[in-house]
């Protein structure tokens, strides 16, 4: 019998993401009822691997509630309970399927950026016991209304979108994911040699200090879809600045035209179209958040335009993004804060990468 593309979905996620064994504690999260049929996939996959799911389940709406009411005790506090899943569980998989991606737009920011500060703990937990191999998770999205409206297509042309971009229209995605990673290993083992990475393109000129750190192929095991190479650079080693061409999405928020200056690792100045105070907010959340925590080449060429869904965006083939904020523990990054900003550049035209002054990437491209 031919598998239901939900089944499909749901044994990657389970036996390749996060490749759940016997006797693993599994979690499975998901907002919004429009999850069910992947969410249901993924709590039977769970089963048939001999594994114990727990499912973690709510209404949509919810965190708009918390943000807009609660004190800031209530803010401060982490419940101990989610506190003992993020140090226990084996398997972490979030199933996102918004019905508003705009239900955050008109939050507190000094609320959002205090709550943001508060739970940095867990998502530290999470990034240190995957560093160690303690832990594994994936990130995931179903087609839903709200993402297909704010991607400017109907929800047909979405969904199908967002099938070719998880490979999902193959019979084995699996086989190409792989193919996938083989591919960019090579490139992230090349750039595992270069001391220094300098990118050129319309009001930027920036250079990384990368020395020592771990260059990342990532094909479908934290997220899915999949398709980059990235690290995190040395904390006090990155100057220059740089401009974010593509609308930046960020917790229901956006900022356009963002340009930012850096000095020795830290945000000194910054610049927006639109969407300034949102940065502003952003960027002094805390001790840790006008640090640079990523950066990263974009290698999905099944996506190749702005969705408004920055689980697609980064992925985008030809483009690069930067985080503002946290850093993984994986790649010897020490940078922490409740702060992750994925900003996406496009790398099309009239843009370049340079490897300890070799040119390595152009519009697009790369050349090794």
């Amino acid at each position: 019998m031919q598998k239901t593309i939900w089944e499909k979905y749901a044994e990657v996620l389970v036996d390749y993401s996060t490749n759940v064994q016997k006797g693993d504690l599994v979690q499975i999260r998901a907002a919004s009822i429009y999850a069910k049929d992947l969410v249901k996939a993924v709590y039977k996959r769970v089963i048939e691997k001999g594994a114990h799911p727990i499912l973690r389940t709510s209404f949509e709406d919810m965190s708009d509630i918390f943000i807009k009411y609660a004190s800031d005790e209530q803010l401060d506090y982490i419940d101990p309970i989610i506190k003992l899943e993020y140090e226990t569980v084996d398997k972490f998989i979030s199933i996102g399927a918004p019905m508003n991606t705009k239900n955050m737009a008109r939050a507190d920011l000094r609320k959002l950026s205090r709550r943001s500060k508060a739970s940095q703990g867990l998502s530290k937990t999470l990034m240190e016991r995957s560093a160690k191999g303690d832990a594994s998770w994936v990130v995931a999205d179903v087609p839903t209304h709200a993402l297909a409206q704010e991607a400017k297509m109907s929800f047909d042309e979405y969904s199908e979108f967002l099938f070719n971009s998880c490979y999902l229209n193959l019979d084995d995605p699996v086989a190409k994911l792989r193919e996938l990673d083989e591919k960019q290993t090579k490139w992230a083992n090349y750039l595992n040699g270069v001391k220094k990475l300098r990118i050129t393109g319309e009001k930027t000129d920036i250079t990384f200090n990368v020395e020592g750190r771990k260059w990342i192929s990532c094909s479908g095991i934290n997220n899915y879809p999949d398709g980059e190479v990235f690290t995190s650079p040395v904390e006090d080693g990155i100057n220059g600045e740089i401009y974010f061409d593509f609308p930046q999405n960020y917790r229901g928020n956006s900022a356009t035209g963002v340009h930012l200056w850096i000095e020795n690792g830290q945000i000194v100045k910054f610049d927006a179209d639109t969407g300034k105070d949102y940065l502003e907010a952003m960027f002094n959340m805390d001790e840790g958040s006008k640090g640079i925590g990523e950066i990263a080449i974009g290698t999905n060429d099944e996506i190749q335009e702005v969705t408004g869904n920055i689980l697609f965006d980064e992925k985008i083939g030809g483009s690069i993004h930067m985080a503002v904020g946290a850093s993984y523990p994986e790649t010897g990054g020490k940078n922490v804060s409740g702060l992750h900003w994925d900003m996406i550049k496009n790398m099309k035209h009239n843009s370049s990468i340079y490897a300890d002054d070799k040119l390595i990437y152009e519009n697009g491209k790369f050349l090794i």
